[in-house]
């Protein structure tokens, strides 16, 4: 079996600006999480000491993550592997739980890749669904949501911002809307989780989602909030881990650092977003100063966009051209999709809002996380204008007596 290698040596101090994908393990979790991977190795579901003390961290963390959302008892924090899990068990969790009369299902055309297929999903075994499309800035209209809403709609899906366009919905109008047609009403908060304020209540969210990877937490761990009144079939069967929903041994050491990340997001999270907001204008301006052509993806920066995220197409190139170069420069974005990044495809939710498939497939993502700098964005905007004008003197699009 061949050893794990180390990134390829670039030009330049490496700079990362990919955070929606990952961030870096805050300090303070990964020493929460420590005793956890060594001496305090108990299974929660035993009953010796060993075993009562992870029972406690666990308990501990499901009143921190209660906190964070503001839920109605840490009883309704269920843990998962991560935010696709989540979001699975909260789309077809509903839907199975009412799978003996018809069900319909509403969610938005731009949801994340794990909501939208687990719909499809449904679709193939007889339910029905109705996606909503966007205006032009990825934004949902409440009005059509609840106009789409029938009798036999068994949930209302709505994500808190997006993850490709950072575009802020209307959740607390959309959740009034499903409460008074007494519809569940889930949001995936994953992209806007220890960015925006999270209030379970006030949005009127029977369920929701997120993964604390996204900021400053550990991958292996997804959370989902859910309403004990929210009936929800379990979809992995076993032992009665998480209240009955979600069988098999809980990753302790991961739970533990969920709970302290989203604690320390309780305490940082407005000074995390105004530094994301000063960096995400800074570099917007430095990029249409710089280079020619380029479009904004989603709302303008502002209080309609999250300010950790900036998705932008450079005409007469490709995402993928653009990530490539600049990391060889040692900046690393995202090229397209977050999620479908690996496979360089289009992304679905620029489709979904109308964007042609050229400014499209020209799309970047930038995204900034906890320990981001104005030195990061300096950085990018140091080498952008060179990879873009690498790209552009290789493509037959680009006339610079005609476009420049």
């Amino acid at each position: 079996m061949s050893e794990p290698t180390s990134p390829p040596p670039t030009v330049g101090p490496r700079v990362v600006l990919d955070h929606q994908s990952a961030t870096p393990l805050l300090p303070e979790v990964r020493a929460a999480m420590e005793p956890f991977l060594g001496a305090d190795f108990g299974n929660p579901s035993s009953l010796h000491r060993l075993g009562l003390w992870a029972r406690d961290a666990l308990d501990t963390a499901r009143e921190q993550v209660a906190a964070f959302v503001n839920a109605r008892s840490p009883g309704d924090v269920l843990f998962t592997s991560d935010g696709t899990e989540s979001a699975n068990l909260a789309v077809k969790g509903v839907a199975w739980a009412v799978r003996r009369r018809a069900g319909h299902l509403v969610v938005s055309a731009t949801e994340h890749p794990a909501v939208i297929q687990s719909v499809a999903f449904l679709e193939s075994h007889g339910f029905t669904a109705t996606r909503v499309g966007t205006d032009a800035e990825g934004i949902v209209d409440p009005a059509a949501v609840g106009a789409a809403i029938t009798r036999e709609t068994v949930l209302v899906a709505l994500h808190h911002a997006n993850h490709d366009t950072g575009a802020i919905q209307p959740c607390a109008e959309v959740g009034r809307l499903a409460a008074k047609a007494g519809a569940p009403f889930f949001v995936d908060a994953e992209s806007s989780a220890g960015w925006l304020p999270l209030d379970v209540q006030a949005m009127g969210a029977g369920l929701m989602s997120f993964s604390p990877h996204r900021f400053g937490g550990p991958r292996g761990v997804g959370v989902l909030v859910r309403d004990a009144r929210v009936k929800l079939a379990s979809l992995i069967h076993g032992g009665a881990q998480e209240g009955g929903l979600r069988a098999g041994v809980e990753n302790v050491a991961a739970i533990v650092g969920a709970g302290v990340a989203c604690e320390i997001a309780s305490k940082q999270r407005s000074n995390r977003a105004a530094n994301a907001a000063r960096l995400q204008e800074k570099l917007w301006r430095g990029v249409q100063s710089a280079v020619a052509r380029v479009q904004l993806n989603g709302p303008a920066p502002g209080p309609g966009r999250l300010p950790s995220n900036l998705n932008v197409s450079v005409e007469a190139t490709e995402g993928e051209g653009l990530m490539l170069l600049l990391d060889f420069q040692g900046v690393a974005v995202s090229g397209g999709t977050i999620c479908a990044s690996k496979e360089l495809r289009t992304s679905p939710v620029l489709q979904a809002m109308g964007i042609g498939h050229a400014r499209a497939q020209a799309a970047v993502i930038v995204s900034f996380g906890p320990p981001s700098t104005e030195a990061d964005v300096d950085r990018f905007l140091e080498v952008f204008p060179g990879v873009v004008a690498k790209l552009r003197a290789m493509s037959p699009q680009w006339d610079e007596g005609r476009m420049g």
